[in-house]
């Protein structure tokens, strides 16, 4: 751990070492987290309408429920991380209206969307997870793994964003995003492409970061 303080460090380098970071990404180590969180009450009281909002959604107990899921199993040590290293945002103002986008570095990590009265989701990640041979040719992405990702077939598509290793992962229905979630493979590549971005520095969204949604995903417990 001493090496991991060293004043050059960035990201995550500051309070896990990279061994320390496999063993979480590959659910064979359970990182101790902070027994409080730091909090901003300005910050709080901002986004309250916000979340009052979102509550009366008829998609809300969904909503949280994944934020829970998300929250609990694909950020390392969220409490002692949390606005700073990632942040999650209530009904953001950016495009696409998203009901919670969950932020890291300058990059959008997960999004939840209205689908009519239920949820779609949105998960960022490396192209390189999700091709045949872990390349980054777009043709080699390995349709027949993400399909026993989810319930339905039809209830995942994806894009392939600008960016070198960019992957964006569509999946509809709450019971599709809760299996494409418990697929450890999915679930290892979600977690690779988090620590990928909570280790570029700090997080640029912090002044959007919602307490009350946060609240929601601070209170699944551990992931393992």
């Amino acid at each position: 751990m001493s090496a991991a303080r060293r004043p050059s460090s960035t990201g995550l380098r500051q309070f896990l070492d990279l061994q320390q970071q496999r063993g979480w990404m590959e659910g064979k180590t359970i990182l101790r987290d902070a027994d409080e969180r730091s909090e901003s009450l300005e910050l709080r009281f901002k986004y309250v309408a916000r979340f009052e909002k979102l509550l009366r959604r008829p998609q809300a107990r969904e909503v949280l429920e994944i934020l829970r899921r998300y929250g609990r199993d694909c950020i390392p040590i969220p409490r002692r991380t949390e606005r700073h290293y990632w942040s999650v945002s209530c009904l953001p103002s950016t495009p696409g209206k998203a009901l919670v986008r969950v932020n890291a570095s300058w990059m959008e990590l997960f999004s939840l969307y209205a689908d009519g009265d239920g949820i779609r989701a949105l998960f960022v990640t490396h192209l390189s997870d999700f091709t045949t041979d872990h390349s980054l040719d777009h043709g080699q992405v390995d349709d027949a793994f993400l399909e026993r990702c989810v319930v339905k077939p039809k209830d995942v598509s994806y894009f392939v964003p600008r960016g070198e290793d960019i992957f964006g992962i569509k999946v509809r229905d709450c019971s599709s995003i809760r299996k494409f979630l418990a697929v450890p493979r999915a679930l290892w590549a979600i977690r690779a492409f988090n620590l990928t971005h909570m280790n570029r520095g700090r997080n640029a969204y912090r002044a959007s970061h919602c307490y009350n949604l946060a609240d929601h995903m601070l209170s699944g417990g551990n992931a393992e």
